[in-house]
């Protein structure tokens, strides 16, 4: 199903694969997120919080919790002191990657 599918329809964006979509990655952190990770291979947290730089420890903790129950972010928590959580791509997350990098190569060239 894609856009030209709806042609108008009585359908509710948010039951469309469009809307899980948005629903799995909107918002103003999460691509952002899925870009970094899928650079950095796997980040721990405070790494990850001095990457993105603006963003709040409770937003980029909530919008990590989101990710993880969606199956898009693994979170490989280690017993040791002081405590160590690393954050990876699934391989649910990979198959996005593809469109990651159309995005960047529509900004490549609209960059104005």
């Amino acid at each position: 199903m894609g856009i030209s599918d709806l042609n108008g329809g009585d359908k509710n964006i948010a039951d469309t694969p469009f809307g899980y979509t948005m629903s799995v990655i909107g918002g103003k952190w999460k691509m952002i997120i899925l870009y970094l990770l899928a650079e950095k291979q796997t980040v721990r947290f405070n790494e990850m919080k001095r990457q993105l730089g603006v963003i709040t420890y409770k937003t980029l903790s909530a919008q990590l919790k989101e990710l993880e129950a969606d199956g898009m972010v693994k979170r490989e928590e280690y017993p040791q002191v002081p405590p160590k959580v690393e954050y990876s791509l699934t391989d649910k997350a990979k198959t996005l990657l593809p469109v990651l990098e159309q995005l960047c190569d529509w900004g490549v060239k609209n960059r104005s």
